[in-house]
Parts: C-alpha cells; structure tokens; sequence
C-alpha cells in the first residue's frame, strides 16, 4: 500500500514538473510593466505575435561585415532598415559629399512637419516671388505672382525636383530662403546629423553644402514618418495647372518608382560635381529599406546598385505587424480618474523587424505611462518598445500608445464611494 502510494506520488511529481516546463517554454515573449488587466485583448494577441515569430525554420542572418560590395561605383551608399535603423551595408557612409536634389529630402521634411504641426495646410496658396520664379535647374516655370498651393508646389519638388516650388515652399513657411536654411541646419542638429550643412534649400552647387549617406538615410528615415508624403514621391506622374492655359506634365526622376517593387521614393539628386545619387525607400508588407547612394557615374548604375542593395535587405529581414494601428493593445489603471482604467491602443503599427526564420530574437514590453487626470483621448499612455538582434548587435524600438477615451478628475459621490469601497477587506 505504502508502496503504491510513493510510486503515484513521484509520478503526480513528474507530470506537474512536466506540465510547468511546457507552460514556461510556451509563455508569449512580451513582458508587462505596471498596471495592465491581464486577460484582454492585448495580452492574447501578445501571445499569437509570438507564436508567429517563432514558428518559421531558422537560416542565416545578414553579416554587415561580410555583405558582398552592393555599390562598387559609388562614391558613398549605406542601407538601413526603417523601423530599427539596422544598417545591413555600408562604403564610406560618413564622407560628406555635395548631396544635389538630395537636399531637398529636408525641404520636404520641414514641410510635412509644418503640415502636421497644423502651422500651414496643403490647402494654402503661395504666391511665387521673383526669387523663386528666376530658380534655374529642374523647375515648373513659376511666374512672379502665380499663385499655387502647398499641395502642387510639394508635388513639384517629390515628382520633378522643381528648384522654383522648393524656393516658395521655404519663403511661405519662414518668411525666407535664409531663415528656412537656419531652419534646416537647425533640425539637422536635433536629428544628430553630424556630417550635414545646408547652405540653400534646393541642392545647386554651393560651397559648403554638404551630406554624408547616413544623415541622409536618417533624414529618410524621418520622413517616411509621415507617410502621406509617399503618395506624392511614389507617383511616377502627375499633371500640374490642369485645365489652365499652362498645363505641365509632371514625371518623377526616380524611374524605380515604376519599376521596383514597393518602392515610393524618395527623391534623386544630381550635379556635374555631386554625380548621381538617390535617396530611395522601398516597403513590402511590414519591411521597408532606406538605401542611399552618391556619386554614382551615370543613372543606368545608380538605379542598379540601389536595386542591388534593396534586394539584398528583402532577401535577408522580414517583419511582423504585431499591432496594427488603432488596436487595442492593453488597458491600464488611472490612479484617481474616472473611469478607472483606460485602454490603450496602437498609435501606429508596432513592427518587429528580424532575421528570415529567427523570430525567436524578438521581445516585447508594454509599459505604461499614465498621466494625472484629467486627460484627452488620444494621450499617450504608455509605449510599446520592441527589442530585437539584427547581425548580432541589439535594436530597440518603440511604438506610442493612446488612451482610447478621455478620463476625467471623479465627482465627491464617487470620491465618497470609492473611500468606503477602500475601507472593506
């Protein structure tokens, strides 16, 4: 009896310890800091992210070290990853060399960040100056005093690389061409390009005027941020002064944009000093490169190289949509507000980004930052922040998240209630 008793002891041991290493094995990769109500939706879809992640075979990763040369002919390139900022190749990438049109990467940025800022809309419209109408280069033919809005004059610097709409643009949002290149110089610093000095605003020869590869693919980076501006350097074509005795035909100096698979920029650049160069984007499902190039012999080789690059990232990384923007990623208690939790969803797609088959490098936290009461809907309540292993160094990146509703300071009934309800074991 004592006997059977020990033998279905240990073997009740044996299937608990079982059963506790299969549950911990099994456990979703994502870890929650704070106050989050465990069993909603958040936590469950946690869980199928992960399993995602790790259910494909392994292969090898990207060895930057070791990546073939994707750009023998230029001058400077480098190839990143969008949401990481994961650099899989690079040649010289810090040597500043004049960027041409390139420039105008920063011309677009400053404006598409007026725009969101609400500081001036795509409906304004801008009245050409002398200045501006007398632009040589690349340009749409503005007359002194024509009228265009922001849209079509954003338009003719993503589409044609127009010098004349890129000179209006920076008189109408800082009064002038000098205090919009202060403006440029000045976001430059704040984004840490360390090899970068604007001296205009479109990019034609000037002493000093100066990029390297890698603050022009961080300044890529950036502008893929506000992703409406793809619609207009994605467009190969577009018409401009339509129905008007002054039709221009607008057609994008990036052919890759009808060529290459994903690609929606950037933007080109080129002089008979800088050669050619192109800041390009390219995105598939959730995965989207920056890949930059300068100094390139002709546009034949550019756009190969580039296309080499590219290829080379889609061929190595591959990217979950763990959250897609407007989900509802977890709710948080708010101390002393009503209601007393609040859920917090995506303020954007939340993206990992790893090595073809290795989801298994990919961890996950939400962490909360509620503020005081009271609050808006739309305030950010906390973070997503997604580490991952690219080529064997670390990324970390992290995703907003927004209070679903506004939450407002209690009423004294329920200041009252909530003291008795506290005061009960």
């Amino acid at each position: 009896m004592y006997g059977r008793m020990r033998v279905a002891f240990r073997t009740g041991l044996f299937l608990t310890v079982t059963f506790l290493a299969i549950g911990v094995w099994s456990f979703p990769l994502t870890t929650v800091w704070g106050d989050v109500f465990p069993g909603d939706e958040g936590a469950a879809h946690s869980s199928a992210a992960s399993d995602t992640l790790s259910a494909k075979p392994a292969t090898s990763e990207p060895e930057k070290d070791s990546a073939p040369d994707l750009a023998p002919n230029a001058k400077s390139a480098i190839l990143i990853e969008a949401t990481t900022g994961a650099v899989l190749y690079e040649k010289e990438a810090d040597t500043p060399l004049p960027p041409a049109s390139m420039t105008k990467v920063m011309t677009m940025l400053l404006v598409a960040e007026a725009v969101d800022a609400g500081r001036i809309r795509l409906e304004d419209r801008v009245i050409a100056s002398e200045r501006a109408a007398r632009m040589g280069g690349s340009q749409v033919f503005l007359a002194p005093g024509e009228e265009m809005t922001v849209e079509d004059l954003l338009k003719s610097v993503a589409i044609a690389s127009a010098n004349d709409a890129a000179v209006a643009l920076a008189e109408h949002l800082a009064g002038s061409v000098e205090q919009f290149v202060e403006l440029m110089n000045r976001r430059a610093r704040e984004l840490g390009l360390q090899h970068t000095t604007f001296r205009n605003v479109h990019g034609l020869p000037e002493e000093g005027h100066v990029a390297s590869a890698r603050d022009l693919a961080r300044l890529g980076r950036e502008l893929v941020r506000h992703a409406w501006i793809l619609e207009y350097t994605g467009r190969y074509e577009d018409m401009l002064r339509e129905g008007s005795a002054k039709p221009f035909w607008l057609v994008n100096t990036n052919r890759l944009v009808k060529f290459y698979p994903g690609m929606d920029g950037l933007k080109t650049g080129y002089t008979a000093e800088a050669r050619y160069g192109l800041v390009a984007t390219a995105k598939r499902g959730s995965l989207r490169f920056i890949a930059v190039v300068m100094g390139e012999p002709d546009v034949k080789t550019r756009n190969r190289e580039v296309t080499a690059m590219l290829d080379y990232g889609f061929a190595h990384l591959e990217a979950s949509t763990l959250y897609a923007r407007g989900e509802r990623v977890a709710r948080f208690r708010v101390s002393g507000g009503t209601p007393e939790e609040v859920g917090a969803r995506a303020g954007e797609d939340v993206i990992a980004v790893f090595p073809k088959g290795k989801g298994e490098v990919v961890r996950t936290e939400v962490v909360p930052h509620v503020p005081r009461p009271p609050f808006a809907a739309e305030t950010p309540v906390g973070e997503v922040v997604v580490r991952t292993e690219i080529a064997g160094k670390p990324y970390e990146s992290t995703f907003p998240l927004l209070a679903e509703e506004a939450v407002r300071l209690p009423s004294l009934p329920e200041r009252i209630f909530r003291g008795l309800r506290d005061l009960i074991p």
